[in-house]
């Protein structure tokens, strides 16, 4: 005889600050929520040295230290945390939803709460990923801040990094543009703020050749794809501007979605087209991408939850 497939109450798909949220909220509402935390347990800030703009850390916080502690608070409020990945999704029909970890285990789940977050898209040089947060950084206003009155460089041409440049150059000294193209792709608005801006530098036709220093960022090797001449820029922080990816990909068939990826819920509420299904966090927000939003939004799609199994009353 086949074994019984386990029944969830409410599944929680990923981790980070939207989903350990949402699993408080889940677990005080009794909802008895399981977590699958996915291939990176605590999201981006597992990643993130010094975390400087969270509300109620006054001295800032190490970013894995202050998801160790959303885990924590989670798990004590009876929230049941399990590492593994949901690898397919079934939502056709009506709940209970058919769910499947790691490949070989199905579970069906009466709500589902996504928030599997999105990664930052980089350059994939080898100087990158070992410099990464130290010098190295995929958000300027996360990490701006600790590079002020500084010499930066940003890559990217689209709206995201022309507002990011913005941004550094009023913390920063001067903030060098390497663009890999002869033009910008952001609105003619961003294109205007950006060369506008006077100690903002914009390198065109130009691609990042190394990120150089041993323990942090000191310079950037960048080259004219068009003359082929090299350049090094002494700096002190090294920004990626060219796009995040939400973790999405596998409810492609089920749920509505932009054109990147990122899923569409309704206005002011974490629901999405299929009920029951709810998204919180960066899986679901391109505009604002903050711890803070992220954990708010969890709260969000926490309730929402709540309501929706309260209005079907389902057997608790």
């Amino acid at each position: 005889m086949s074994e019984q497939i386990e029944h969830i109450h409410c599944l929680i798909i990923g981790s980070g600050p939207a989903g350990y949220t949402a699993a408080i909220y889940a677990a005080r509402a009794d909802l008895k929520p399981v977590m699958y935390t996915g291939p990176q347990p605590g999201g981006q800030l597992t990643i993130t040295t010094d975390v400087e703009n969270y509300p109620g850390y006054p001295d800032g916080i190490m970013g894995p230290e202050m998801m160790e502690n959303f885990r924590k608070q989670a798990e004590r409020l009876g929230t049941d945390i399990r590492y593994g990945m949901v690898t397919k999704v079934d939502f056709s029909g009506k709940p209970p939803y058919k769910v499947q970890i790691d490949e070989n285990k199905d579970i069906l789940a009466d709500t589902v709460l996504i928030s599997t977050g999105a990664s930052a898209k980089w350059l994939g040089i080898p100087s990158e990923t070992k410099l990464n947060g130290h010098g190295v950084s995929a958000c300027a206003v996360c990490d701006g801040f600790f590079f002020r009155g500084k010499e930066v460089a940003i890559v990217g041409a689209g709206d995201t990094a022309c507002e990011e440049a913005s941004y550094l150059a009023k913390i920063c000294s001067k903030v060098y543009m390497i663009v890999r193209k002869s033009e910008f792709r952001a609105s003619k608005a961003m294109q205007h703020r950006v060369m506008n801006t006077p100690n903002i530098e914009i390198h065109f036709n130009s691609e990042t050749d190394e990120i150089i220093g041993e323990s942090k960022v000191e310079a950037v090797r960048i080259k004219n794809n068009k003359t082929n001449e090299m350049v090094t820029i002494p700096i002190g922080g090294f920004f990626v501007a060219i796009g995040h990816k939400p973790n999405t990909d596998i409810f492609k068939d089920y749920l509505e979605m932009d054109e990147t990826g990122y899923l569409i819920t309704t206005p002011g509420t974490s629901k999405t087209k299929v009920e029951g299904v709810f998204a919180c966090g960066d899986a679901q927000d391109k505009i604002y991408r903050q711890a803070v939003t992220a954990a708010g939004s969890g709260c969000m799609a926490a309730l929402d939850a709540e309501r929706y199994i309260s209005a079907k009353e389902f057997a608790m």
